[in-house]
Order: C-alpha cells, then structure tokens, then sequence
C-alpha cells in the first residue's frame, strides 16, 4: 500500500484558519496580536476574515508578522500565498450555458433616454 499523496500545498486563507483556532484564538484576538506586533494600529478582525476567506491575500509585510505571531515559519505562509494566487488567476472551469425556460436568449429591455441633454430625445418643437 502506497501513502496518500498530498494535493499540494494548502492554501493559505484555510492555512491561516486553522493556525489561528489550533491556538485558540478568535480573529479579534489574532488582530490585536498582529497589531501589538507590527506597531500598525489599523488592522481589523475584518481583514483577518478577508484572508481566511480568500477574497484578500496578506503581502510580505503581513505574512511576516503571521509567521512570528502565529509560530510558524514565514516561508510555510509564503508557499501557501503563492499557491492561493495561482488559484486565484485560474479561470473557472467552462461549462454548457444552462438555457433558459422557454428555450429564449435573454434579453435586455431597450434603453429609455430620460434625460433630453445627455443622449436622450429631444421633443420636437412646432414649425
């Protein structure tokens, strides 16, 4: 029987999670902390939910007060974000285009001008 291969590095906003609540910290805690660190006052339990969940990842600076916070080293957080950016630059796999009911394309209503300056229609004056 051979061993499970690993898929590949984790990402690193479940990286982060995980690291944080093995530590028994809330991402309040884990801001506070980075703060106290880093000398930064500004940082939220709001961007260290936006790195756990991916729509941000943390750059060098922040990584690296994670790396001392969080006990780990700097480059198991480095490898983590560059394998959540490749992620992030993937496209999303193609699919059929689901059609819709009644087998119509959609369409968009056409536009009505509202304002008679800018491109709208101008009533006509009498002559």
């Amino acid at each position: 029987m051979t061993p499970p291969t690993s898929p590949g590095p984790e990402p690193l906003g479940p990286l982060l999670a995980r690291l944080r609540r093995a530590r028994g910290r809330s991402q309040q805690l884990l801001a506070a902390e980075l703060c106290a660190a880093s000398g930064v006052p500004t940082l939220t339990r709001h961007e260290v939910s936006r790195w756990e969940r991916q729509v941000r990842v943390p750059g060098g600076f922040w990584r690296g007060w994670l790396a001392v916070v969080l006990a780990v080293p700097v480059e198991l957080l480095a490898e983590a974000a560059r394998h959540s950016r490749r992620a992030r630059r993937r496209p999303p796999p193609a699919g059929p285009a689901r059609p819709r009911p009644g087998g119509k394309p959609a369409r968009r209503p056409p536009r009505r001008a509202t304002h008679p300056v800018r491109g709208g229609h101008r009533p006509r004056l009498p002559t």
